[in-house]
């Protein structure tokens, strides 16, 4: 059958489905059922398996497979004969057997012209083209020779082919090659029957076999079934103890969350501490960077002062010269002088109220720097405390060692609205420290003036 099914595939070409018959061939295995030829004949020709494939291509296929496996037709086909009398060149339909070829007038082999018998000791030959017919061929018999023009090459050469094949076969004194086949397939059947047979009673001594192992296993279950029910009393048991851990845990979670809220407000809080003595920092900087500009100003004043006092020795020596004819002059010399002096003193008061405001304000600072131990005191204190609550948690401990650079504890700041400098608060206000500066630079202005 699998012969005949590669010829018929062969013969209908890509029309055929070889997918959904394998498919079918499975089916059919599985159900311990097989096909004969006729059966599998008649199942191609439905169609089924040759979607897409006329029903005129299936009946020459299966025509075409029945004339080689049936009547031993090696190869048919129309070729041109020449007379052996007229020598005309006549157009017949060849069929090629295992010991001879017969031509009829067509292919419905109604009409037989003759038989050209093939033993061992024919030939057959290539002739070169001649009397307007190409592919020609010769088919040299022990009583006559036939010559025969094809219509191509291709065709020409197959023939050769198969007709020497033939010849061959004779002088070997083989059989035909489909006869043999057959045998050989109906030798595979009677095996395949026999070990079918064979597989049935190893099929039957399984089954035995399998009903006493489904006993064993039935056995088997019951006691899985025991052990399952003891395995499950188990289960709960290990299920209440869990249940039970997992509850004194969870209790234990909620109160080391609790401290570790408590230890994140502490930690706000001495951050927004940290965030005030910052600030005030900042403060103290802008003072003191105030108060160098004041002592730059007073450095300033001073080269002013010398510089008027080199002034007043001029005036004083050209006083001197002219005394005789700038009288008045001299007078308004002597009100200069009065008004330099009067400044002068009110000049050396204000240095020593910013000395002694400078002097206050380092005792500020040095109080403030006391303020500063106690707090980093303090700090270390908080340090510790933070230290034994990181040992009750992991999760708390990498976030306290992320911050603990950005933690610095100081005391509250004062809240005096008054002036603060690098060394303590001020003795004065910032308004009046504007007002000071203001009139000073009045009088620089008019010292210059005059």
């Amino acid at each position: 059958m699998e012969y005949l099914l590669r010829k018929l595939t062969e013969a209908m070409g890509s029309g055929w489905q070889q997918a959904l018959f394998e498919d079918y061939k499975i089916g059919l295995h599985n159900q311990q059922r097989g096909l004969s030829v006729w059966e599998l004949i008649e199942l191609i020709g439905s169609g089924q398996f040759s979607k897409g494939t006329d029903s005129t291509t299936v009946s020459m296929a299966i025509n075409e497979v029945f004339n080689e496996l049936v009547l031993d037709v090696l190869k048919q086909g129309y070729l041109w004969k020449k007379g052996h009398k007229r020598k005309n060149w006549t157009e017949r339909w060849f069929v090629l057997k295992p010991n001879v070829i017969s031509y009829y007038t067509s292919e419905d082999l109604k009409d037989k012209k003759g038989d050209i018998i093939l033993d061992g000791s024919c030939l057959v030959e290539s002739l070169p083209d001649r009397d307007g017919k190409k592919c020609l061929f010769l088919v040299k018999c022990v009583e006559k020779s036939f010559e025969i023009s094809a219509s191509d090459k291709k065709k020409k050469q197959e023939w050769i082919q198969d007709i020497q094949t033939v010849v061959n076969l004779k002088k070997m004194g083989v059989a035909s090659p489909h006869r043999d086949a057959r045998h050989k397939r109906k030798a595979q059947r009677e095996k395949l029957q026999a070990e079918q047979e064979e597989l049935e009673r190893r099929m039957k001594d399984l089954q035995t076999s399998n009903e006493m192992k489904q006993q064993e296993l039935e056995q088997v279950r019951t006691q899985l079934r025991e052990a399952a029910a003891r395995a499950e009393l188990e289960e709960r048991k290990r299920h209440d103890t869990h249940m039970e851990l997992q509850d004194r845990f969870r209790e234990e979670l909620q109160r080391e969350q609790m401290i570790r809220q408590q230890m994140e407000e502490k930690v706000a809080q001495k951050s927004s501490e940290l965030e005030q003595y910052l600030r005030r920092v900042r403060e103290l900087e802008e003072m003191y960077h105030r108060l160098q500009e004041a002592l730059d100003d007073e450095k300033q004043a001073r080269l002013e002062e010398e510089r008027a006092r080199l002034l007043q020795t001029r005036l004083l020596e050209e006083e001197a010269a002219k005394r005789a004819m700038l009288e008045d002059l001299h007078k308004e010399q002597e009100m200069t002088i009065k008004m330099t002096e009067a400044e002068k003193k009110e000049l050396e008061s204000m240095q020593e109220m910013k000395e002694k405001a400078l002097q206050e304000a380092m005792q500020q600072l040095e109080q403030l720097e006391r303020e500063r131990i106690a707090a980093l005191e303090q700090y270390e204190q908080v340090k510790c405390n933070l230290e034994m609550a990181t040992s009750k948690t992991r999760s708390w401990k990498d976030k306290v060692a992320q911050h603990e650079g950005l933690i610095r504890l100081i005391q509250p700041g004062s809240k005096n609205p008054g002036l603060i400098t690098n060394w303590g608060p001020a003795s004065f206000t910032q308004g009046e420290l504007q007002e000071r500066e203001k009139n000073w630079q009045e009088k620089k202005n008019a010292t210059s003036l005059e």
